[in-house]
């Protein structure tokens, strides 16, 4: 066992393992590529710092880098969003490097990052970029030695394109949150249903009857909106985007600006990756009760200075819900602190779908060893035969077929000189 980790409890790590093979059960595709991996050892010699959320998905994926030959350090790329037993069985069970503690302070969390870039990475593999820009800012010494990396998430993503815009990426990355296979399904079915069961856990509040605001109509929003709609809520979406706004309308949701909604609105979530979303002005015109929650990777969507600015008291009223008493005596809820509450009070993605999303994670390395060196420093999408492929090997392990092409077919699709 490794003597370089700092987790909570190692004597958690029997339950982190029975949570890994439970997730493992809806994860075949990475199993598939365990398999290859094991046999073809691609990442053989390679060392990946990973910030990921360390949850059983997670777990499940730096088994299968292990397999493929790597030497994998992981640290928490957010202070909430570690699952404790999960974090203990790698440290027990795969003798993996790690530094990630549920609730860990802010200081923490960086020395953490920091601890995993004195891994001296080959790879690094993000979500949310704190990874990348720790290294970018303080450990500049160590961009030589590093040939590419992967981006998990939408926010991320966002960070590193500025960064490439303004020439400070200094190796090139995959921003693994832009396959289709990522977003279609990660972000709107994954975040969809995980950020109900966050907010379910948090609260435990009808959602039906309720008028549920979601800001954005992004994929994670898409998502979002679908399921509180499913469960009975009256949703409505705001947006800044004329064209999501527009979607948002043909999908049956009522459109507004938030500063309209935040008067009429019985629960918030917000997942746009942006600042201040809900801010002092919208609190201001709040009902009493309105509860917030945020499934964006920052806790910088909800204001929350702003918010225990305007407030004399606040007091933790459940396990993943603070009150907020303003000084004109209303009430607000904040679920999760801010933070992701899919994770922060649930379990994350269902497993399912994470299947893909860390297949990409996998398969982005595996190429970026095979092809860093005729790269540019900047922000690539994953190649399409990775997307494919993936697609083809979870649609396999559902038991679902679907059609071939006849050679008369694809040459009709080739042809430009046949007409009606």
């Amino acid at each position: 066992m490794s003597n370089n980790y700092d987790i909570k409890d190692i004597r958690l790590a029997e339950k982190g393992r029975f949570r890994m093979q439970w997730a493992a059960r809806e994860m075949p595709v990475l199993d598939q590529l365990e398999q290859r991996f094991a046999k073809e050892r691609p990442l053989n010699g390679i060392r990946i710092s990973a910030c990921l959320h360390v949850t059983s998905e997670t777990g499940n994926l730096m088994r299968v880098l292990q397999a493929g030959g790597a030497d994998v350090v992981l640290t928490a790329s957010n202070p909430l969003s570690t699952q404790d037993d999960v974090a203990a069985t790698l440290v027990a069970h795969y003798e993996m490097p790690v530094y990630a503690i549920k609730g860990e302070d802010n200081a923490t969390y960086y020395q953490h990052i920091k601890a995993a870039l004195d891994f001296k990475p080959h790879i690094t593999m993000d979500d949310g970029a704190d990874l990348v820009g720790t290294l970018h800012k303080e450990r500049r010494e160590l961009l030589d030695g590093i040939v590419g990396g992967t981006e998990e998430t939408t926010t991320g993503v966002i960070r590193l394109r500025a960064m490439a815009h303004d020439n400070e990426l200094m190796f090139p990355v995959i921003a693994v949150n832009d396959a289709m296979t990522k977003h279609l399904f990660d972000n709107r079915y994954g975040t969809g249903q995980s950020t109900m069961d966050g907010v379910i856990r948090a609260t435990n509040v009808l959602v039906a009857g309720k008028r549920v605001v979601v800001a954005g109509y992004g994929w994670c929003s898409r998502g979002i909106a679908m399921r509180a709609k499913g469960l009975g809520a009256d949703v409505i979406v705001t947006e800044i985007d004329p064209m999501k706004a527009l979607e948002a309308v043909m999908d049956g949701f009522r459109v507004m600006p938030m500063s309209e909604a935040a008067a009429i609105g019985d629960l918030f979530i917000t997942a746009t990756g942006d600042i201040n979303v809900l801010d002092g002005a919208h609190f201001a015109a709040m009902k009493n009760g309105a509860i917030m929650a945020n499934s964006g990777h920052f806790n910088v969507e909800i204001n929350i200075p702003a918010l225990e600015g305007m407030s004399g008291e606040v007091r933790r009223v459940r396990e993943f819900l603070d009150e907020y008493i303003l000084n004109d005596g209303r009430r607000l809820y904040l679920a999760g602190e801010g933070r992701l509450v899919n994770l922060a009070a649930a379990e994350g993605h269902p497993s399912a779908v994470m299947d893909m999303s860390f297949a990409n994670q996998a398969l982005a390395a595996e190429y970026m060893v095979k092809n860093h060196a005729s790269l540019k420093k900047t922000v690539y999408s994953v190649p399409e035969e990775i997307d494919h492929e993936i697609a083809r090997l979870k649609l396999a392990a559902m038991g679902v077929h679907i059609d071939v092409l006849t050679p008369e077919q694809e040459a009709y699709l080739n042809e430009w000189r046949m007409g009606t």
